[in-house]
């Protein structure tokens, strides 16, 4: 057969919008379904992507076809490339359960639905301006379609609404959604998801370096020996070629990024023993165990969710270029930089950075290399297409209730509440003693909170 014919065969699906069905335990049952949709919505008869969501129906509840429809939208943190597991009915599930019937999507690219990655890339897209086009159709615009798409298909009738719950980037999807499929929409919840209404992330990753930049100060006013530690690791790294497991590099960079945790609950203790086993590692062997760079390898995620890389910047971006923003950004500031930081005294912190691309990324992890080329036409791209339209959000008549954290690092507060201010019907449970991850560190406290305040009753 030829590679031609393999391919084709390769992109048809047999039964495109198939379903299986299995009962879990605490009487759910469970609806996987497959669609094919439109890899380009402009183009609805050519090439076809399949998109999987995960259909969760609770049993004990009465007249199960009339219960509402919730879609649930993950983030990623604050990006795409991550899938959703099988749920258990407990944590917000288990909230959610207790009012709708759920749809868990694995957003186009990611997941079950036609995952992308260098390995499993069309074969006839093969040169880094093919990979670049190709990949400028996973963004949030096309996402919200594919939900538009999938609810058409369930629910039977064009007319009929569904409740959307966005975190974190499902948050931004969900305002893309409220801009130009609103009639489509019940009401919304979001956590740790009212994205900037910016059309280029310069501003946003200034805001954000400030907020990593106090995370540090966090880290190291906790774990004040892990200063010289930190600054020993960064030193072994630039006198070292480290090799991780599956091929990638492990620099003074790539280990500044496991900052990337530092906004998640339990995250600075986390990196705090990673730093600590990495320490005893040099005091023991004077070097890295394989352990240790298996640890720093689990805890980076980008060589599994390569999306979540390559689409980061572009997230931010209507009509402008991101430049490599982020990297543009902490140039600014001492404190990132291993380079400039090395000849300080050693009591003088090296800090950490967060979620944050870099152009090196696509050399030290070796997954991302065949999409370094890429990866740079994409930050030079400035045809971005609108992701939100801010009149129709002016004027929204479709309930959003936010759940927003005061000390959030990867979803700047104050752009936050710019945000609020620009969605008509737009109602806030603020607290500032959770963080980015709190669905998941107090589910029964947001989720009782966003129930409370999405009944618009007040005194």
């Amino acid at each position: 057969m030829s590679t031609t014919a393999s391919t084709q065969l390769q992109r048809v699906f047999k039964d495109p919008d198939y379903n299986e069905t299995y009962s879990i335990k605490d009487d759910l049952q469970v609806i996987e379904h497959f669609f094919a949709v439109p890899l380009d919505y402009a183009n609805p008869n050519g090439e076809k992507i399949r998109i999987f969501a995960r259909q969760m129906i609770p049993k004990a509840k009465p007249n199960t076809p009339e219960l509402p429809f919730l879609l649930y939208l993950q983030g990623g943190v604050g990006g795409p490339g991550f899938e959703i597991n099988l749920q258990k009915n407990s944590g917000y599930p288990g909230e959610l359960h207790e009012k709708y019937q759920t749809l868990w999507l694995d957003q186009r690219g990611t997941g079950l639905s036609t995952p992308l990655s260098p390995d499993t890339f069309p074969e006839n897209v093969k040169t880094d301006e093919e990979i670049a086009q190709y990949l400028k159709h996973f963004r949030a615009d096309n996402i919200v379609k594919d939900c538009e798409f999938i609810r058409q298909k369930l629910l039977g009738n064009r007319n009929r609404k569904w409740t959307l719950m966005g975190q974190s980037f499902g948050g931004f999807c969900a305002i893309t959604y409220l801009s130009f499929h609103s009639s489509g929409l019940r009401e919304v919840f979001t956590t740790g998801g009212l994205a900037p209404m910016v059309d280029q992330p310069d501003t946003v990753y200034e805001a954000l370096a400030l907020r990593v930049m106090k995370r540090n100060e966090v880290y190291y006013k906790k774990y004040p020996q892990d200063i010289k530690r930190v600054r020993d690791i960064l030193l072994y790294l630039a006198s070292n070629q480290v090799i991780l497991p599956n091929g990638g590099r492990l620099t003074p960079s790539r280990w500044q990024q496991l900052g990337i945790a530092f906004g998640m609950h339990g995250g600075i203790d986390a990196i705090h023993q990673l730093v600590f086993r990495a320490s005893n590692d040099l005091e023991l062997f004077q070097k890295l165990s394989y352990k240790t760079l298996q640890n720093v390898e689990q805890r980076q995620s980008f060589d599994g969710n390569p999306l979540y890389a390559i689409l980061h910047e572009p997230l931010y971006c209507q009509g402008k270029a991101s430049n490599w923003s982020a990297e543009r950004t902490l140039q600014k500031y001492d404190q990132f930089s291993w380079t400039k930081m090395r000849t300080q005294a050693i009591d003088i912190p090296v800090y950490f950075t967060g979620e944050m691309i870099f152009p090196d990324m696509f050399d030290d992890y070796a997954n991302l290399r065949p999409w370094k080329g890429a990866a740079e036409i994409l930050a030079k791209d400035s045809s971005w297409p609108p992701l939100y339209d801010l009149e129709q959000l002016s004027k929204n008549e479709v309930p959003v209730s936010a759940a927003t954290y005061f000390n959030d690092m990867y979803v700047d507060f104050s752009f936050a509440q710019d945000t609020a201010a620009k969605i008509k019907n737009t109602e806030q449970y603020i607290t500032n003693q959770l963080v980015h991850d709190g669905i998941h560190a107090d589910s029964s406290d947001v989720m009782k909170k966003l129930f409370k305040i999405s009944k618009r009753e007040f005194d």
